[in-house]
Protein backbone atom coordinates (compact mmCIF):
# COMPACT_ATOMS: atom_id res chain seq x y z
CA UNK A 1 0.00 0.00 0.00
CA UNK A 2 1.32 3.50 -0.93
CA UNK A 3 1.83 5.56 2.62
CA UNK A 4 1.43 8.85 0.10
CA UNK A 5 -2.42 7.96 -1.24
CA UNK A 6 -3.47 6.35 2.31
CA UNK A 7 -2.23 9.87 3.97
CA UNK A 8 -3.43 11.84 1.37
CA UNK A 9 -7.01 10.56 2.06
CA UNK A 10 -6.80 11.86 5.40
CA UNK A 11 -5.58 15.13 4.51
CA UNK A 12 -8.70 17.23 5.25
CA UNK A 13 -7.89 15.96 9.69
CA UNK A 14 -4.46 16.36 9.57
CA UNK A 15 -4.37 19.91 7.82
CA UNK A 16 -7.39 20.63 10.85
CA UNK A 17 -4.29 19.33 13.28
CA UNK A 18 -1.39 21.76 11.37
CA UNK A 19 -2.86 24.84 11.66
CA UNK A 20 -4.39 24.31 15.45
CA UNK A 21 -0.51 23.71 16.24
CA UNK A 22 0.53 26.80 14.19
CA UNK A 23 -2.53 28.86 15.88
CA UNK A 24 -1.59 27.27 19.46
CA UNK A 25 2.29 27.94 19.43
CA UNK A 26 4.51 27.34 22.64
CA UNK A 27 8.02 27.83 23.34
CA UNK A 28 10.59 24.87 24.44
CA UNK A 29 10.00 22.88 27.02
CA UNK A 30 6.51 24.84 27.58
CA UNK A 31 4.67 22.54 25.08
CA UNK A 32 1.91 21.49 27.75
CA UNK A 33 -0.85 21.85 24.76
CA UNK A 34 1.28 20.55 22.01
CA UNK A 35 1.87 17.28 23.94
CA UNK A 36 -1.81 16.80 25.02
CA UNK A 37 -2.71 17.27 21.35
CA UNK A 38 -0.36 14.51 20.59
CA UNK A 39 -1.23 12.48 23.42
CA UNK A 40 -4.90 12.51 22.45
CA UNK A 41 -4.37 11.52 18.76
CA UNK A 42 -2.08 8.88 19.91
CA UNK A 43 -4.56 7.98 22.19
CA UNK A 44 -7.46 7.72 19.77
CA UNK A 45 -5.58 5.23 17.25
CA UNK A 46 -4.71 3.32 20.04
CA UNK A 47 -0.96 4.04 20.07
CA UNK A 48 0.38 3.14 23.67
CA UNK A 49 2.41 6.06 24.53
CA UNK A 50 4.73 8.06 27.47
CA UNK A 51 4.48 11.93 28.08
CA UNK A 52 7.14 14.05 30.47
CA UNK A 53 10.39 12.36 28.28
CA UNK A 54 12.73 15.24 28.73
CA UNK A 55 10.06 17.34 30.48
CA UNK A 56 7.34 17.52 28.15
CA UNK A 57 8.34 15.14 25.15
CA UNK A 58 6.12 12.31 23.96
CA UNK A 59 6.88 8.59 22.64
CA UNK A 60 4.61 6.69 21.05
CA UNK A 61 5.15 2.90 20.54
CA UNK A 62 3.80 1.02 17.07
CA UNK A 63 4.66 -2.94 17.29
CA UNK A 64 4.73 -5.03 13.87
CA UNK A 65 2.93 -7.86 12.75
CA UNK A 66 5.90 -9.71 13.81
CA UNK A 67 8.89 -8.99 15.64
CA UNK A 68 11.23 -12.22 14.99
CA UNK A 69 14.09 -10.14 15.21
CA UNK A 70 14.07 -8.00 18.25
CA UNK A 71 14.87 -4.78 15.70
CA UNK A 72 13.22 -1.19 16.46
CA UNK A 73 13.05 2.24 14.59
CA UNK A 74 12.96 5.62 15.80
CA UNK A 75 11.76 8.63 14.17
CA UNK A 76 11.42 12.09 15.41
CA UNK A 77 9.75 15.32 15.11
CA UNK A 78 10.33 18.42 17.23
CA UNK A 79 7.61 20.57 18.74
CA UNK A 80 8.51 23.98 19.84
CA UNK A 81 7.47 27.36 18.35
CA UNK A 82 9.42 30.65 18.63
CA UNK A 83 9.56 34.09 20.11
CA UNK A 84 8.80 36.17 17.08
CA UNK A 85 5.58 38.07 16.18
CA UNK A 86 3.90 36.42 13.43
CA UNK A 87 2.76 38.84 10.51
CA UNK A 88 0.93 36.38 8.31
CA UNK A 89 -1.93 37.48 8.67
CA UNK A 90 -3.63 33.99 7.80
CA UNK A 91 -6.99 32.54 9.47
CA UNK A 92 -4.77 30.17 11.51
CA UNK A 93 -1.75 32.51 12.48
CA UNK A 94 -0.47 32.65 16.14
CA UNK A 95 -3.23 33.82 18.52
CA UNK A 96 -0.41 33.69 21.11
CA UNK A 97 1.54 37.06 20.99
CA UNK A 98 5.20 36.83 20.90
CA UNK A 99 5.32 33.39 20.14
CA UNK A 100 4.68 31.79 16.32
CA UNK A 101 5.78 28.28 14.55
CA UNK A 102 8.59 30.32 11.91
CA UNK A 103 9.83 27.27 11.60
CA UNK A 104 7.89 24.48 10.73
CA UNK A 105 7.78 22.23 13.93
CA UNK A 106 4.00 22.38 14.00
CA UNK A 107 4.28 20.54 10.06
CA UNK A 108 6.73 18.35 11.14
CA UNK A 109 4.68 16.87 14.41
CA UNK A 110 2.12 16.78 11.78
CA UNK A 111 3.98 14.51 9.67
CA UNK A 112 4.78 11.90 11.95
CA UNK A 113 1.15 11.78 13.25
CA UNK A 114 0.70 10.69 9.54
CA UNK A 115 3.30 8.59 9.27
CA UNK A 116 1.71 7.17 12.72
CA UNK A 117 -1.84 6.92 11.19
CA UNK A 118 -0.31 4.87 8.18
CA UNK A 119 1.87 2.51 10.48
CA UNK A 120 -0.62 1.54 12.91
CA UNK A 121 -3.18 1.12 10.33
CA UNK A 122 -0.84 -1.48 8.05
CA UNK A 123 1.87 -2.80 10.82
CA UNK A 124 3.57 -4.14 7.94
CA UNK A 125 6.60 -4.46 9.43
CA UNK A 126 8.87 -6.78 12.03
CA UNK A 127 9.68 -4.73 14.84
CA UNK A 128 9.32 -1.99 16.77
CA UNK A 129 8.76 1.95 15.52
CA UNK A 130 8.96 4.51 18.11
CA UNK A 131 7.82 7.96 17.78
CA UNK A 132 9.65 10.51 19.53
CA UNK A 133 7.85 14.06 19.74
CA UNK A 134 10.90 16.49 20.73
CA UNK A 135 10.24 19.29 22.93
CA UNK A 136 12.51 22.36 23.44
CA UNK A 137 14.95 22.08 20.13
CA UNK A 138 15.27 25.94 19.62
CA UNK A 139 18.43 26.60 21.32
CA UNK A 140 17.04 24.53 24.46
CA UNK A 141 18.51 20.94 23.94
CA UNK A 142 15.72 19.22 24.08
CA UNK A 143 17.10 16.20 22.32
CA UNK A 144 20.33 16.19 25.20
CA UNK A 145 17.22 16.55 27.80
CA UNK A 146 15.59 13.31 26.37
CA UNK A 147 18.74 11.50 26.08
CA UNK A 148 19.78 12.06 29.46
CA UNK A 149 16.09 11.34 30.93
CA UNK A 150 17.00 7.57 29.15
CA UNK A 151 15.19 8.01 26.23
CA UNK A 152 17.26 4.79 24.19
CA UNK A 153 17.22 3.08 27.51
CA UNK A 154 13.54 2.81 27.87
CA UNK A 155 12.90 3.16 24.06
CA UNK A 156 16.07 1.40 22.16
CA UNK A 157 15.44 2.41 19.14
CA UNK A 158 18.80 0.83 16.83
CA UNK A 159 19.09 3.99 14.56
CA UNK A 160 16.84 7.13 14.26
CA UNK A 161 15.50 9.64 11.27
CA UNK A 162 14.64 12.87 11.19
CA UNK A 163 13.51 15.57 8.94
CA UNK A 164 13.33 18.89 8.26
CA UNK A 165 11.04 21.22 6.36
CA UNK A 166 13.67 23.50 3.98
CA UNK A 167 12.73 26.29 2.04
CA UNK A 168 15.01 27.19 -1.17
CA UNK A 169 14.66 23.10 -2.29
CA UNK A 170 11.80 22.38 -4.59
CA UNK A 171 8.64 20.69 -3.43
CA UNK A 172 9.50 17.07 -2.42
CA UNK A 173 13.15 17.51 -3.26
CA UNK A 174 15.22 15.11 -0.89
CA UNK A 175 18.61 16.45 0.31
CA UNK A 176 20.63 13.85 2.82
CA UNK A 177 24.35 14.81 3.03
CA UNK A 178 26.11 11.62 4.39
CA UNK A 179 28.53 12.66 7.40
CA UNK A 180 27.70 16.50 8.43
CA UNK A 181 23.92 17.55 7.92
CA UNK A 182 24.15 20.46 10.37
CA UNK A 183 26.47 22.27 12.49
CA UNK A 184 27.91 22.90 15.65
CA UNK A 185 26.46 25.63 16.97
CA UNK A 186 28.53 27.92 19.75
CA UNK A 187 27.25 31.24 21.83
CA UNK A 188 29.49 34.44 21.51
CA UNK A 189 29.72 36.69 24.34
CA UNK A 190 32.46 39.47 24.67
CA UNK A 191 32.32 41.99 27.32
CA UNK A 192 34.67 44.63 26.82
CA UNK A 193 35.28 47.61 30.01
CA UNK A 194 36.77 50.73 29.29
CA UNK A 195 37.06 54.18 30.95
CA UNK A 196 33.95 56.58 29.65
CA UNK A 197 33.65 60.04 29.51
CA UNK A 198 33.45 62.95 27.90
CA UNK A 199 32.95 62.20 24.05
CA UNK A 200 33.27 65.99 22.92
CA UNK A 201 35.32 67.82 25.70
CA UNK A 202 38.03 64.86 26.76
CA UNK A 203 37.88 61.99 24.93
CA UNK A 204 41.51 60.96 25.05
CA UNK A 205 41.07 60.90 29.06
CA UNK A 206 38.94 57.93 28.35
CA UNK A 207 39.44 54.03 27.20
CA UNK A 208 36.62 53.89 24.86
CA UNK A 209 34.89 50.26 24.54
CA UNK A 210 32.98 51.48 21.32
CA UNK A 211 35.95 52.23 19.66
CA UNK A 212 37.95 48.46 20.81
CA UNK A 213 34.06 46.82 19.73
CA UNK A 214 35.00 48.36 16.39
CA UNK A 215 38.27 46.97 15.68
CA UNK A 216 37.25 43.56 17.80
CA UNK A 217 33.98 43.19 15.23
CA UNK A 218 36.57 43.77 12.54
CA UNK A 219 39.31 41.51 13.74
CA UNK A 220 36.82 38.59 14.51
CA UNK A 221 34.99 38.29 11.29
CA UNK A 222 38.99 37.80 9.65
CA UNK A 223 39.00 34.65 11.32
CA UNK A 224 37.32 32.53 8.96
CA UNK A 225 38.79 34.12 6.14
CA UNK A 226 42.71 33.78 7.62
CA UNK A 227 43.28 31.13 9.70
CA UNK A 228 40.62 28.76 8.62
CA UNK A 229 41.11 26.53 5.41
CA UNK A 230 38.73 28.00 2.74
CA UNK A 231 37.52 24.68 1.84
CA UNK A 232 36.21 24.18 5.43
CA UNK A 233 32.84 25.09 6.19
CA UNK A 234 32.58 27.73 8.75
CA UNK A 235 30.92 30.96 9.95
CA UNK A 236 31.34 33.80 12.52
CA UNK A 237 29.01 36.12 12.75
CA UNK A 238 28.44 38.99 15.85
CA UNK A 239 24.82 39.94 15.48
CA UNK A 240 23.89 42.38 18.28
CA UNK A 241 26.16 45.31 20.19
CA UNK A 242 24.73 46.92 23.33
CA UNK A 243 26.55 50.21 25.42
CA UNK A 244 25.66 53.22 26.49
CA UNK A 245 22.87 55.43 25.94
CA UNK A 246 21.28 56.11 22.19
CA UNK A 247 18.59 58.14 23.37
CA UNK A 248 20.70 60.56 25.80
CA UNK A 249 24.24 59.74 25.74
CA UNK A 250 25.35 61.12 22.19
CA UNK A 251 28.67 62.63 24.13
CA UNK A 252 29.04 60.16 26.48
CA UNK A 253 31.61 57.90 26.11
CA UNK A 254 30.56 54.68 28.31
CA UNK A 255 32.25 52.32 30.25
CA UNK A 256 30.77 48.88 28.91
CA UNK A 257 30.47 47.58 25.30
CA UNK A 258 28.60 43.89 25.05
CA UNK A 259 28.52 41.85 22.08
CA UNK A 260 26.92 38.77 21.35
CA UNK A 261 27.14 36.53 18.16
CA UNK A 262 27.50 32.57 17.26
CA UNK A 263 30.10 30.59 15.72
CA UNK A 264 29.49 27.61 13.03
CA UNK A 265 31.82 24.93 11.94
CA UNK A 266 31.34 21.16 10.89
CA UNK A 267 34.22 19.76 12.39
CA UNK A 268 35.76 19.49 15.52
CA UNK A 269 39.26 20.78 14.91
CA UNK A 270 37.60 24.03 13.12
CA UNK A 271 35.30 24.43 16.20
CA UNK A 272 38.42 24.15 18.19
CA UNK A 273 40.41 26.70 16.27
CA UNK A 274 37.63 29.41 16.19
CA UNK A 275 37.10 29.24 20.23
CA UNK A 276 40.99 29.74 20.59
CA UNK A 277 41.45 32.03 17.68
CA UNK A 278 38.52 34.64 19.43
CA UNK A 279 40.10 34.33 22.50
CA UNK A 280 43.27 35.79 21.56
CA UNK A 281 41.83 38.25 19.35
CA UNK A 282 39.19 39.58 22.35
CA UNK A 283 42.75 39.96 24.48
CA UNK A 284 45.17 41.33 22.30
CA UNK A 285 42.75 44.13 20.78
CA UNK A 286 41.52 45.39 24.10
CA UNK A 287 44.72 45.25 25.69
CA UNK A 288 46.27 47.13 22.42
CA UNK A 289 43.29 49.93 23.54
CA UNK A 290 44.37 49.59 27.65
CA UNK A 291 40.94 48.00 28.05
CA UNK A 292 40.12 45.06 29.39
CA UNK A 293 37.58 41.95 27.54
CA UNK A 294 36.07 38.78 28.95
CA UNK A 295 34.80 36.48 26.13
CA UNK A 296 32.33 33.58 27.21
CA UNK A 297 32.31 30.85 24.19
CA UNK A 298 29.45 28.19 25.05
CA UNK A 299 29.05 25.38 22.86
CA UNK A 300 25.46 25.00 22.58
CA UNK A 301 24.83 21.68 20.05
CA UNK A 302 27.32 19.81 18.56
CA UNK A 303 27.62 18.61 15.25
CA UNK A 304 24.58 16.83 13.24
CA UNK A 305 26.28 14.16 11.92
CA UNK A 306 24.68 11.33 9.30
CA UNK A 307 26.02 7.96 9.46
CA UNK A 308 27.15 6.80 5.86
CA UNK A 309 24.82 3.57 5.68
CA UNK A 310 21.76 5.34 6.87
CA UNK A 311 22.40 8.33 4.77
CA UNK A 312 22.43 6.07 2.09
CA UNK A 313 19.61 4.21 2.89
CA UNK A 314 17.31 7.12 3.37
CA UNK A 315 18.21 8.43 -0.03
CA UNK A 316 17.15 4.97 -1.30
CA UNK A 317 13.72 4.61 0.04
CA UNK A 318 13.40 8.47 -0.92
CA UNK A 319 14.14 7.26 -4.50
CA UNK A 320 12.00 4.78 -4.45
CA UNK A 321 9.21 6.33 -3.18
CA UNK A 322 9.17 9.60 -5.01
CA UNK A 323 11.83 8.73 -7.79
CA UNK A 324 15.71 9.49 -8.70
CA UNK A 325 14.92 12.91 -10.09
CA UNK A 326 13.85 14.14 -6.54
CA UNK A 327 17.15 13.11 -4.47
CA UNK A 328 19.88 16.05 -4.70
CA UNK A 329 22.89 14.16 -6.87
CA UNK A 330 25.05 16.49 -4.28
CA UNK A 331 24.12 17.22 -0.81
CA UNK A 332 25.46 20.10 1.24
CA UNK A 333 25.21 20.18 4.43
CA UNK A 334 23.72 23.47 6.81
CA UNK A 335 25.52 25.71 9.45
CA UNK A 336 22.01 26.16 11.14
CA UNK A 337 22.14 24.17 14.40
CA UNK A 338 20.14 21.19 15.26
CA UNK A 339 20.51 19.24 18.36
CA UNK A 340 19.33 15.97 16.64
CA UNK A 341 22.66 15.87 16.60
CA UNK A 342 22.35 14.39 20.83
CA UNK A 343 20.51 11.64 19.32
CA UNK A 344 22.73 10.67 16.70
CA UNK A 345 25.26 10.46 18.79
CA UNK A 346 23.84 7.80 20.54
CA UNK A 347 22.60 6.06 17.65
CA UNK A 348 22.74 5.59 14.16
CA UNK A 349 20.50 7.42 11.79
CA UNK A 350 20.22 10.23 9.23
CA UNK A 351 18.58 14.21 9.22
CA UNK A 352 16.80 14.97 5.96
CA UNK A 353 16.34 18.09 4.17
CA UNK A 354 12.59 17.57 2.64
CA UNK A 355 12.45 20.87 0.12
CA UNK A 356 9.43 22.89 1.09
CA UNK A 357 8.92 25.09 -2.18
CA UNK A 358 8.64 28.29 0.00
CA UNK A 359 10.41 31.36 -0.94
CA UNK A 360 9.90 32.94 2.61
CA UNK A 361 13.11 31.25 4.57
CA UNK A 362 12.87 29.88 8.12
CA UNK A 363 12.13 32.01 11.22
CA UNK A 364 11.07 34.78 9.44
CA UNK A 365 7.68 36.65 10.65
CA UNK A 366 5.75 36.08 7.35
CA UNK A 367 6.48 32.15 7.53
CA UNK A 368 4.01 29.24 7.02
CA UNK A 369 4.66 25.68 6.73
CA UNK A 370 3.35 24.53 3.24
CA UNK A 371 0.86 21.86 4.01
CA UNK A 372 1.19 20.11 0.74
CA UNK A 373 4.35 18.76 2.36
CA UNK A 374 2.78 16.72 4.60
CA UNK A 375 1.80 13.11 2.51
CA UNK A 376 5.06 13.64 1.03
CA UNK A 377 6.98 13.77 4.67
CA UNK A 378 4.25 11.67 6.65
CA UNK A 379 5.08 8.93 3.34
CA UNK A 380 8.61 9.40 4.00
CA UNK A 381 9.36 8.55 7.68
CA UNK A 382 6.56 5.48 7.38
CA UNK A 383 8.49 4.21 4.62
CA UNK A 384 11.83 4.64 6.38
CA UNK A 385 10.34 2.41 8.91
CA UNK A 386 8.85 -0.11 6.70
CA UNK A 387 12.22 -0.67 4.98
CA UNK A 388 14.21 -0.63 7.96
CA UNK A 389 11.75 -3.27 9.84
CA UNK A 390 11.00 -5.50 6.44
CA UNK A 391 8.73 -7.97 7.26
CA UNK A 392 9.83 -11.63 6.41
Amino acid sequence: MSPTKQILEEMEALRAIRRDLHAHPELGFEEHRTASLIAEELSRLEIPHHVGIGRTGVVGVIEGRSNSLGRSVGLRADMDALPLQELTGLAHQSRCSGRMHACGHDGHVTMLLAAARYLQQTREFDGTVYLIFQPGEEGCGGGRAMVEDGLFERFPADRVYALHNWPGLPLGAVSIPSGPAMAATDRIRIRIRGHGGHGGVAPHRTVDPVLVAGHLIVAAHSIVSRNIDPLEAAAISLCAIQGGDLERGFAVIPEEVVIVGTARSLRPEVRDLIERRLHAVVQSIAESFGATATLEYERVFPATINSTEEARFANSVAAELFGADKIIAHPRPSLGGEDFAYMLQQRPGAYIHLGSGSDVGLHNPHFDFNDELIPIGGALLARLAERALPSS
